[in-house]
């Protein structure tokens, strides 16, 4: 009869089951390293914003005082009139039509179609551009206006803690990704990824995993927004 080789069998216990799964050559064969990285750096990315969420409903539910109404806080005036939460609602949807252009990005970069890729990677930035500005003139009316980390005109003080925390964190997040969008579109347009040119964000040669894995951030911060979006100007 034959026997198993003793280098196959299968260790007993938990030592066994890692043996097993480290070798498991289809969920790990050819897995960029830059990839594997970036999802683990995403996997931190959103325990730090589950943080600074749940905080923010802790604090909201456990204030005493009134907290400050959104639709009129984030309202616009339009011809003499508040529309309820118009820049907020004009935001994400520039930031989630800039998910559809990174997708295409992608799908082009994977059929080395450099030029339409580099198009799209620099039409997310301009995306993503748009939303900062949005966001920046959307921190100064409100400043204007008195508020500040330690207070605002319309009731809870810890509202402007937790609006210019979460939202500048975010908005962070969003400029590094534009200036991460520009670089690769440059590296694009000159085949930096076609013949592996030594530098930054460049993968291995006629491979454009580099432009997959920055859509994985981008987006992860659109995704994350939608749940800003929710939690703290719908709720």
């Amino acid at each position: 009869m034959n026997q198993v080789p003793a280098t196959s069998a299968l260790q007993p216990g938990v030592s066994g089951l890692t043996s097993d799964f480290a070798s498991d050559q289809s969920a790990f064969k050819k897995v960029p390293w830059g990839k594997a990285m970036m999802w683990i750096f995403l996997l931190s990315d959103t325990f730090v914003f589950a943080c600074f969420l749940i905080s923010y409903m802790t604090a909201r539910a456990s204030t005493t005082v009134d907290w400050p109404n959104a639709s009129i806080v984030f309202g616009l005036h339009v011809g003499g009139t508040n529309v309820p939460l118009l820049l907020i609602a004009i935001m994400t949807f520039v930031l989630i039509s800039s998910s559809g252009t990174m997708a295409l990005a992608v799908k082009y970069g994977y059929e080395k179609n450099r030029r339409m890729t580099a198009i799209l990677l620099v039409l997310t930035a301009l995306l993503g551009a748009t939303f900062v500005g949005m966001q920046a003139f959307e921190w100064t009316k409100l400043i204007s206006e008195g508020v500040r980390p330690w207070g605002n005109p319309w009731g809870a003080p810890q509202f402007g803690a937790a609006f210019f925390m979460i939202t500048g964190f975010h908005g962070t997040h969003v400029t590094i990704g534009v200036i991460f969008l520009i670089v690769m579109a440059t590296k694009v347009i000159r085949g930096a990824l076609d013949d592996q040119r030594p530098g930054f964000l460049t993968g291995r040669k006629g491979r454009y995993e580099m432009v997959e894995t920055l859509g994985l951030y981008w987006h992860f911060v659109d995704l994350v927004w939608v749940f800003i979006f929710a939690f703290f100007y719908l709720w």
